[in-house]
């Protein structure tokens, strides 16, 4: 199934995409696309609903993130090798583990909005993870249990505030609308292998990044077992599992967002992203 939330902002309703492409209105079965509306449980009764008798959503109608009322975003850094050799850095030992505060969430189409006083404003195409119920101590061989699906994240990054301001990283990562998410909640039986997928990046039609999650470092059930050695896992909760190289602070000379640009990204099997930016 591909889920997703659409509406207002702040205000969205959970919706599906049927077989011709429509957007469904899910609202009667489902108060939203939110924590324990994710378990594994829920998520198979929505199987049984005959799509044709939902109310079509009217084209044009904004996309939201595709998940809501987020308890946790978390970020893997360095988690691509080719990723990690264009920045210079060593391929970690142990994944990075960052996060971006849920306020940075925003719909796939959403503006971003570069900060004020910002020089160093980056993009990074990334595999987002959604975790579908409950779990602390979760063993690696059933760690892909515990998903709810996949979707795509662009991992917004201000590496000034980021690498030159002291501190953690999340400084730079956590900015308002740095978390586009979305168009899709894609369920796991939709996805051969999370680790086979193309990924990609343009800025203002120029393609920066053309990568593959297949260059993961710790795949996905590494990242959710060790996650779960440090904090408990909950219904609703985003990784987001790193990017392929391509980024800007990677280029030769290095190439930062200003306002007024689009940014289109996707995943393949997952929809794609585009943003325009803006100034805050």
């Amino acid at each position: 199934m591909k889920l997703l939330r659409f509406g207002t902002k702040g205000y969205e309703k959970p919706g599906i995409v049927a077989e011709d492409g429509s957007i469904r209105d899910l609202s009667a079965h489902l108060d939203d696309l939110a924590g324990e509306a994710l378990t594994p449980t829920r998520l198979a009764g929505l199987q049984d609903i005959d799509l044709d008798s939902l109310p079509i959503v009217e084209k044009g109608t904004r996309i939201g993130p595709c998940v809501g009322q987020v308890g946790k975003f978390i970020c893997i850094g360095l988690n691509y090798a080719d990723h990690a050799a264009e920045t210079g850095a060593e391929i970690p030992k142990e994944p990075v583990i960052f996060n971006k505060w849920t306020s940075a969430i925003c719909g796939p189409n959403d503006d971003v909005e570069i900060p004020r006083g910002s020089q160093k404003t980056d993009w990074e195409v990334e595999l987002g993870v959604v975790i579908g119920k409950p779990g602390r101590y979760i063993d690696e061989a059933e760690a892909l249990d515990y998903v709810a699906g996949y979707c795509v994240v662009n991992d917004v990054s201000e590496r000034e505030y980021q690498l030159e301001r002291g501190g953690t990283w999340d400084k730079g990562k956590g900015c308002d609308t740095f978390g586009p998410l979305g168009p899709w909640l894609v369920t796991p039986d939709e996805i051969a292998d999370p680790h086979k997928l193309a990924m990609w990046l343009e800025v203002d039609g120029h393609r920066y990044q053309d990568g593959s999650s297949a260059t993961m470092v710790f795949k996905i059930p590494q990242l959710i077992a060790y996650l779960s050695r440090f904090m408990s896992l909950q219904p609703g909760d985003v990784i987001s599992t790193g990017t392929p190289p391509g980024v800007g602070m990677g280029q030769t000379p290095k190439v930062f967002l200003k306002p007024g640009q689009e940014m289109r990204l996707g995943i393949e099997g997952l929809g794609e992203q585009c943003q325009r930016t803006v100034q805050a």
